[in-house]
Formats: C-alpha cells, structure tokens, sequence
C-alpha cells in the first residue's frame, strides 16, 4: 500500500496529465542542487545517527511544530530548545505521539506531503501517521535510523544530492566543514555567506560582533573601510570551503549608493549604537550595494531574502531565539527599493543577484519587470508559505510571460529538515511539470521545447546560477 498518490499534483485532464507525467519521468530522478538552506554541516561532519525520529522531524523544523502551536501545543512540549540550552521536553517519544495524535492538523499542506514523502520513499512506512500508527512509525524509523544506511552521509548519497549548500554566520569557525573537507568523503557539502549579524544594525550584540569580526579577521573594524575588508577576508574563507554565494535576509529590500563620506559617517553611527530605525535601515540597504561590489570581484552569487518580518512575537524570541515559525509576510516595495543598486550594478553580465521575496504581490508587478529588464537580476523561486504546488503555479503564471524562465533560477529546498530535501524537490519538479503541460496543451509552448525547459528548471537555471 502506497501513501502518496503518484500522479500527486498532476493536471485532472487526461491529456495533460499524460503531458505532465511524461515530462516529469525524465527529472525525476535527476540529480538534487540544494543551493541554499540550512541543514546543519556537523550532520555530514560527524556522520553520526540522527537521535531519534523527533529530533530528525519535529524539533528542528518550524514547518512542522508553527503548526502545533497554533493549535496551543507548546513549543517546550515539543522539545524546541531554549536560548538557555535547555528543554523542557525529555522524551522524543512523547514528541512524536504529539506530532502522531494531531497530523490532522496538516491536510491539504504541503508539510504533509512532505513528510509522507519522507515516510514512505525513505522508510519505507506504507500506512498513514495517526494516533494509532505512532509507536510503529516511532519503532520502525528508530530501528533503521541505528542501521548504516540511515546515516547522514549514507541518506545524502541515497538522495542523489550533487551538492547542498548550507548557511554560516559571518562569526562561524567553519570548523564542521573543515572536518568535512579534511574526511575524504567525496559528498559536495558547501557554505554560503550569510553576514546579518555584522550587517545589520538591529541584530543582537550588533557592535560586539562587529568587534569579534576584526578580531576573528585580524581587520580593524573600527573603520569603515577596515570593516569592508574584513568581509573580503572572510568571504574568501568562505570561498575556500566552497562557497558560492551570499545571503541576506533584510526586512527590506531596500538598496543605497552612498558617497564615501556619507557611509563611514553612518557606520560609525550604527557602530555606536546612536542610530534611528531609518539609519538601520539605510546601513542594511548600502551593505546590499558594498556587498555587490565585492561579488564583481569574487564572483559569489548575492542572495536577497527580503520581505519577511522576522521574529513577530517578541516572547518567543526571547525565550527561544530566532527562526521559530514566527517570521510572517509583509508588503515589500522593490521598483524604488532595488534602484540605486541596480543604477550601479544592474547591468553587469557576470553578476547574479537573486531577488526572494515573500510578498507575492509583487511577482507580475515589480520583480518579473524588473528581472525582465537587468542582465544581472534574477528571480528566487517561491519561498517560506509559498515552496509549494500552489505556491510554484502562482509564481509561474505570475513572472513568465514577463520575465520568462530564464531569468528565473530553478528551485532551491531552504531547509533545516534533511529528509524533507528529496521531498520539497520532488513538489517542485511535480509542480513545474504541471504547468508546463499546460502551455504545451494551450498552444504556448511546443512539446520538445517544454522537455528542454523541464530539465532547465530541475537542473540547469540552478547550476548556473549558483555556478556549481
């Protein structure tokens, strides 16, 4: 018995869901780029067992447990640490009867199908999660998480994953990837720049970590031009271990070309700490231009994840820290935000800035012009709320006949769930399929011309864009 459907999200009409499924027979089993996320390197590092099932599905993945809680489950309940260190919740196993008890809650989402993916392909489960299945699912996925097929690097190799790109701080040792490039295992597991805690002036600790920057980087960071060379520093250490790109998650979308003078009198002010909202905001916004720059010279993909306003509630982040389930959509303006970088670097061929955004507004309105316009502007597949089938089908109706494929690039998974990887890829493969049998059956697109674009959105827009 099967839990999934396997023409899952396919098109009702025989014809184009004949169209759909013959295109997605030939991605299916391509090979996953996983160009940005948040997987932990230490799993590949280490290789060592996952804990247990609720520590593999339910702890570290706010998909999972934002729903529970907006049940009214705690998040102490269902084992999600405290910035303290501590847990208030000990046994795994009563964490995933939570999770058993209530999979209701996920029915029609795209979480669900996610893990009914994970189920079935990789553990082999073939009845449903339910009050009554949860010791058998708890049993059955221990068990085999004991076993050396089940090992990270094992599971890796199993989901065909030609690389995964993880996500560091500006902070980080990379000590994880330095074990991994030190082990000999031929896994391509690489990082990706992420500088908020020394961009942004709202950060917690912001001035400190500017300080432990110099340090780690031996720059002097009191100024403005040492701070910037710091970053070039740390940006080829990044590179060392294989990074590729940059990634800034700013509330904003916003951009700023100022003069010389104008940044090192703003960042001694941010420095300070005698700064206003505005100037944070404008600090963050020149930072997205500086950081271009240095991309023209050493070639990293600019990632903007903008749009999300982080951290809603106050409390949770205070008792539990950032990413929490709590980062919520708003409106983002990117016509007049995007412009002053753009004027600077817009039209420079080799340089790839991917646009994200969780304001789905703006996909036919700002963004597909904009990417439909500048050589150097690229547009993010669906993000947080929208990596899903009716997420990837707004987007497509939404940006193609503006800024077509091309200057789209592909999917990425944005994951701290490793078993979800296979899974999320598999709804977006599934999802783009679909729609393009449906321009092959309205006359938009030719069928050898949609086998082509099949293969470029599973494989190809993403490789290049990531340059991997």
């Amino acid at each position: 018995m099967a839990i999934l459907n396997s023409d899952r999200l396919f098109p009702v009409e025989p014809y184009v869901r004949d169209m759909a499924r013959s295109l997605y027979e030939t991605v299916c089993d391509l090979p996953i780029v996983s160009p940005h996320g948040h997987c932990d390197p230490s799993w590949f590092a280490k290789n060592e067992r996952f804990p247990n099932p609720a520590e593999l599905f339910v702890v570290p993945d706010h998909y999972a447990f934002r729903m529970l809680v907006s049940q009214g489950i705690s998040m102490d309940s269902l084992g999600v640490p405290r910035t303290d260190g501590k847990t208030n919740a000990n046994d795994p196993r009563a964490i995933w009867r939570i999770l058993a008890e209530n999979f209701h809650l996920f029915r029609g989402t795209p979480t669900s199908m996610w893990l009914e993916h994970s189920f079935q392909h990789v553990f082999g489960l073939d009845v449903p999660l339910s009050a009554e299945t949860a010791d058998h699912y708890y049993d059955h996925i221990d068990q085999k998480l004991g076993t050396p097929d089940f090992l990270p690097r094992a599971l890796f190799e199993r989901f065909n994953i030609e690389v995964l790109a993880t996500t560091e701080s500006a902070l980080d040792d990379l000590q994880w990837h330095k074990q991994i490039a030190n082990s000999g295992w031929q896994g391509r597991v690489v990082t990706t720049y992420r500088p908020d805690a020394v961009v942004d002036p709202d950060f917690e600790n912001f001035a400190t970590n500017v300080k432990q920057f110099g340090e780690i980087t031996g720059e002097d960071t009191t100024s403005w031009q040492g701070y910037l060379q710091a970053h070039r520093v740390r940006r080829a250490e990044f590179k060392a271990f294989g990074a590729t790109a940059s990634d800034h998650g700013h509330a904003t979308a916003r951009t700023a070309d100022l003069a010389t003078a104008d940044a090192e009198t703003l960042f001694l002010k941010v420095t300070s700490g005698t700064f206003t909202p505005e100037e944070a905001d404008l600090f963050r916004g020149q930072m997205i231009t500086e950081m271009a720059r240095m991309s023209l010279d050493d070639g990293l993909t600019l990632q903007l994840h903008a749009g999300s306003r982080r951290n809603h509630h106050r409390g949770v982040l205070a008792t539990y820290g950032r990413d929490k389930g709590f980062d919520i959509p708003g409106r983002t303006d990117f016509v007049s935000a995007l412009q002053p970088l753009l004027n600077v670097v817009g039209f420079e061929p080799e340089l790839k800035i991917i646009v994200f955004t969780l304001d789905e507004t703006t996909y036919a309105r700002e963004l597909a012009p904009l990417a439909g316009a500048y050589p150097a502007l690229y547009l993010g597949p669906p993000w947080w709320f929208f990596d899903s089938y009716e997420g990837i089908k707004r987007f497509r109706e939404a940006t193609t006949e503006t800024c077509g494929f091309y200057n789209t690039v592909g999917f990425n998974d944005d994951t701290r769930a490793f078993c979800s990887i296979p899974a999320r890829h598999d709804v977006a493969r599934r999802s783009d399929c679909s729609y393009l049998a449906q321009l092959v059956a309205t006359g938009r697109l030719r069928e050898n011309e949609a086998y082509q674009v099949a293969y470029d959105l599973t494989y190809g827009l993403v490789k290049k864009a990531y340059q991997l």
